[in-house]
């Protein structure tokens, strides 16, 4: 049974998006309660604020959704053309957002991590899924990450399109390059025996 790599890529960055949108939503509703709390309200005795590291969690999510879409469009449609496009610009956008991932979830937990004294409050509920998917949110970035690194190494590949739909060729084969790309039409590169 072959294994397709560009179908994997496009789940595990779908798998990602929806993470991310998941703490988009959260982020949102605990942004909606907390700036517009009723009067007599015990947090923060009824006064609207905003935590920062929920402001920071919103921007990393939308920023990753972008982000998400843009390397499951340029893998599906085998864009080459552009600077992000290769597998230096997928690693140098998917550290960006490991960090933000990384920066935002860890001070969540630190504020966050354990709530489970107030679990009958619907606040505390969204905190805590909101630390939840935020890690799984970072767990899916560091897949990719590791997954692309992995190709990259393993073929040479660090400035080749990020679709990695190409079929190695013999350095002898004199044609200056070591790499072709394949017809639209044809089935994907795949690895593995079978």
């Amino acid at each position: 049974m072959a294994f397709d790599l560009p179908t994997l890529r496009k789940i595990s960055y779908a798998i990602f998006a929806f993470f991310s949108f998941l703490v988009f939503a959260l982020t949102i509703a605990r942004l909606a309660y907390t700036n517009n709390l009723p009067k007599g309200d015990s947090l923060n005795r009824g006064r609207n604020f905003y935590d920062p590291v929920v402001v920071e969690l919103l921007v990393t999510s939308m920023m990753s959704m972008a982000w998400a879409g843009f390397i499951i469009y340029t893998i599906h449609k085998r864009v080459s053309e552009n600077y992000v496009s290769t597998f230096r610009g997928e690693l140098v956008g998917l550290f960006v957002v490991w960090m933000f991932w990384l920066v935002g979830t860890a001070i969540a937990t630190n504020f966050w991590g354990n709530l489970g004294f107030c679990a009958q409050f619907e606040a505390c509920r969204v905190l805590s899924a909101m630390v939840a998917f935020s890690w799984l949110a970072w767990l899916a970035v560091t897949f990719n990450f590791a997954v692309s690194l992995i190709f990259i190494v393993a073929n040479g590949a660090l400035l080749e399109p990020l679709h990695g739909q190409w079929v190695p060729q013999d350095q002898e084969s004199g044609n200056g390059t070591q790499y072709t790309e394949r017809s639209p039409r044809s089935r994907p590169v795949s690895t593995g025996g079978g």
